[in-house]
């Protein structure tokens, strides 16, 4: 049953930051209670593209959980669920800041009548700062986030990366900060208020950006596929295609001259170091190149893999979800919809040896299970 087998989660949350962090929950073995408004449900539900109606972006993101309506503007609603919340170990929000408030289930609210509840908001600016009232979208904290201004082609404008990293970041780090505030709950009884912005978790995952920039002074832009402090770490084009060599430390490069026959760049002062290759890459680039283009990707695969060189081709999704290490690692699954039928998703990426994760459930239908919670936890 997973490793948060037991742990009862009210999942008041939407579209992606917030369903992301149930879903990792529900993974795990959480018992998620998605709430959701009446009629409409989910914005993601109405999300393409569709499968017999289903919205595929709304199933990917919301197996395991349990769906209830409930109509929080009405007063039997808010009654519904302060009896529902006294019976959770935590709630997760991402409205904007001063909503929940509004509604009466502000963290301060229930900590008065559930002083150990672990209540997580996660919001587009968090609830301090002179933003935090601001909307926010992925797009929008990729932008001022700094990801953009160093993601696309050399000399080429900022680019937004592909998958919605804004929101999946922010997703990920309030599953931490829960289970963070859980941990301190099992030690003292008390919970507390996890408070996570997707502009922090963005800025939190810029990595070397912003080390370059404190020590050197250099603002980062747009650097294409190639690393920038390690050389060779970037595509090369092959007889017949691509192929990824990421040489990260200077055994590794030794190793990649003496399976593509460059033992004298090896040797040559110019790019014996890491720091040196980088300083003259202008001048070791095209040497490079010249041989990588002897060879297809195949081939190339096999020698650095013998040699121990980390490598692999560009995949484009058709390959990676046949992919046999994908595949093995149990990454794609096929889930069985009541309403869409069998539908593909991404897999759990936590392998546990002794209480693994499981997808057990599909995405629920609005108010699939609306009966069933009430009964089993008010008795109504």
């Amino acid at each position: 049953m997973g490793p948060l087998e037991g742990l009862k989660v009210l999942d008041l949350t939407r579209v992606l930051a917030g369903p992301y962090c149930t879903m990792i929950l529900a993974d795990l073995g959480a018992d998620v209670i998605k709430v959701e408004m009446p009629v409409k449900g989910d914005d993601s539900r109405h999300f393409g593209p569709y499968q017999k109606g289903e919205s595929a972006y709304f199933m990917s993101l919301n197996r395991n959980k349990r769906s209830i309506v409930l109509d929080l503007k009405s007063p039997e609603g808010k009654a519904t669920l302060k009896a529902l919340l006294l019976k959770m170990d935590v709630v997760v929000e991402n409205f904007r800041p001063g909503t929940m408030e509004k509604l009466g289930f502000g963290y301060e609210d229930i900590k008065a009548y559930h002083p150990g509840i672990i209540y997580a908001a996660s919001s587009g600016f968090g609830h301090t700062g002179p933003y935090s009232q601001r909307p926010a979208y992925d797009g929008v904290v990729q932008a001022m986030g700094g990801i953009m201004s160093i993601t696309g082609q050399e000399g080429g404008k900022p680019t937004r990366v592909g998958p919605s990293v804004g929101d999946i970041n922010a997703g990920m780090f309030t599953a931490i900060g829960i289970l963070a505030a859980l941990n301190h709950r099992n030690k003292t009884g008390v919970g507390q208020k996890v408070d996570v912005a997707m502009l922090d978790s963005q800025v939190a995952i810029l990595e070397n950006a912003i080390a370059r920039y404190v020590v050197t002074g250099e603002v980062p832009g747009p650097a294409g596929n190639k690393h920038a402090s390690i050389v060779p770490f970037e595509p090369f084009e092959t007889a017949d295609g691509e192929i990824m060599i990421a040489a990260g430390n200077d055994n590794l490069w030794r190793l990649f001259c003496q399976v593509a026959g460059l033992e004298t760049l090896a040797e040559d002062p110019r790019f014996a170091t890491n720091p040196k290759r980088l300083e003259h890459y202008k001048a070791l680039k095209p040497l490079i190149d010249e041989v990588i283009l002897k060879r297809t990707t195949a081939e190339w695969q096999r020698l650095l893999d013998d040699a121990g060189v980390p490598n692999g081709p560009i995949n484009s999704v058709d390959k990676v979800i046949v992919n046999e290490q994908v595949l093995a690692r149990e990454m794609i699954v096929e889930v069985e919809h009541p309403v869409a039928g069998r539908l593909k998703m991404p897999g759990i990426p936590i392998k546990l040896s002794a209480t693994p994760g499981e997808i057990h459930s599909p995405a629920p239908t609005l108010g699939q299970h609306t009966e069933e919670v009430l009964k089993e936890f008010l008795g109504d």
